[in-house]
């Protein structure tokens, strides 16, 4: 395929968004509209923490709910996409020396199938999720995330589901806009993408008080460093849902590349 496939980030939030008919569902499945049609993708959650990297290599990796305290329908969603173990194995081949183990059990969990539902509903566009080894530093997901840029040329969509800021320790529900901390920390991460200081980002935690307090644990941050890694000197970074909810969770998502097909 010769169109290079945009790289995404996607703030992902609450499982509900999966199911729930709001502005975030919406832009998911608008965006997949706008998209070159992907032969496959792959997927890198802040729900799959691993001693070293790991690869999802299932023919059809099960549905996997992995929260509590949520309504029976949304434990009632299926998302049976096909895995792709011939991408595993190329993903697995990039990423030497070092590598990536398969792991023919692991199923896709909700970073990636909530976002996926609403983008691609028939399910028929294979998924291999990307593990994140999160007893390395964010330096080490950057430069192994640049390994990956190879796949954007063959019809591969890389994905990063995660939120820039997640604090679930000081979430309230009944808050539809963000603590003041959590706009500040969002407005600054847009602001050094936009100006491509990749360096500051990935020194995240030393951007003062309220990056400590956005990213108390790395996971839901490290999947954008995965897609800002992918970005060439000619791409532009743009943003959509670009908000803070609950005080402390983020749905700011980030398109790195042109838009220049359509069909989901």
């Amino acid at each position: 395929m010769s169109a290079r496939m945009p790289a995404i980030f996607l703030g992902h939030g609450s499982p509900m968004n999966a199911i729930e008919d709001n502005a975030f569902r919406r832009a998911w499945a608008g965006l997949a509209s706008h998209l070159p049609r992907p032969r496959a993708v792959l997927c890198i959650s802040a729900h799959w923490e691993t001693r070293g990297v790991a690869l999802t290599a299932a023919a059809r990796p099960e549905t996997i709910h992995d929260f509590h305290g949520f309504p029976p329908e949304l434990f009632a969603v299926r998302y049976p996409a096909p895995g792709d173990s011939g991408l595993a194995q190329t993903v697995a081949n990039l990423l030497a020396p070092g590598g990536a183990r398969l792991d023919a059990r692991r199923g896709l969990d909700h970073g990636s199938w909530s976002v996926l539902l609403p983008m691609y509903p028939r399910a028929d566009v294979p998924v291999v999720q990307l593990s994140l080894d999160t007893n390395e530093p964010a330096s080490f997901h950057y430069e192994l995330a640049q390994r990956l840029a190879p796949l954007r040329e063959q019809g591969v969509l890389i994905l990063g589901s995660g939120n820039i800021v997640h604090n679930l320790r000081l979430l309230d529900y009944r808050r539809a806009d963000g603590f003041d901390w959590a706009v500040r920390f969002d407005r600054e991460v847009k602001a050094r993408i936009e100006a491509r200081d990749h360096d500051a980002l990935i020194r995240y935690d030393e951007l003062g008080d309220d990056a400590r307090q956005a990213v108390p644990t790395p996971e839901h941050y490290l999947p954008l460093l995965y897609v800002l890694a992918l970005q060439n000197e000619r791409e532009r970074a743009s943003f959509f849902n670009d908000r803070v909810v609950m005080g402390s969770i983020s749905m700011t998502s980030v398109i790195i590349g042109e838009l220049t097909g359509a069909g989901n």
